[in-house]
């Protein structure tokens, strides 16, 4: 077999000799190695008979922890050196050993400026700029 980089055959991910690797160098469909991932900081072991050709979907990882991951948030792949990749329900991802997820809300409030905070980080007086009619 000729493993030169230019070797235009594809590679077969079922065969455990030449299937992809994971950074850490572990063959991520061995499935006689349990996988762990974290999700929000926290690891999770994840049951072999989950993986559908070494994915699971974005449903199956909100339901690792517990509580499981509500769709008040979306969920995220930590993608090293790169951005991080949302994950919807229905996205399959392939799973490697030391996957790390994050969830955040899925609607962010950025607040308002008002009130005192108003008066003293931008010297006017009132919200509706000192006094004056909003109509102004």
């Amino acid at each position: 077999m000729n493993d030169s980089v230019d070797d235009p055959r594809p590679i077969d991910v079922h065969d455990p000799d030449k299937g992809p690797e994971s950074p850490s160098g572990e063959n991520p469909l061995d499935s006689a190695k349990p996988l762990t991932i974290r999700i929000d900081r926290k690891e999770y072991r994840v049951p072999p008979e989950l993986l559908n050709d070494g994915k699971l979907t974005g449903q199956q990882i909100r339901r690792l922890p517990r509580p499981n991951i509500g769709p008040d948030r979306d969920l995220f792949e930590v993608v090293p050196g790169g951005s991080d990749r949302k994950i919807d329900t229905a996205d399959g991802v392939f799973i490697r050993n030391h996957m790390r997820f994050f969830s955040a809300p899925a609607v962010i409030n950025p607040g308002c400026v008002c009130g005192q905070v108003a008066r003293h980080s931008y010297g006017v007086s009132s919200v509706n700029g000192g006094g004056r009619n909003a109509a102004q």
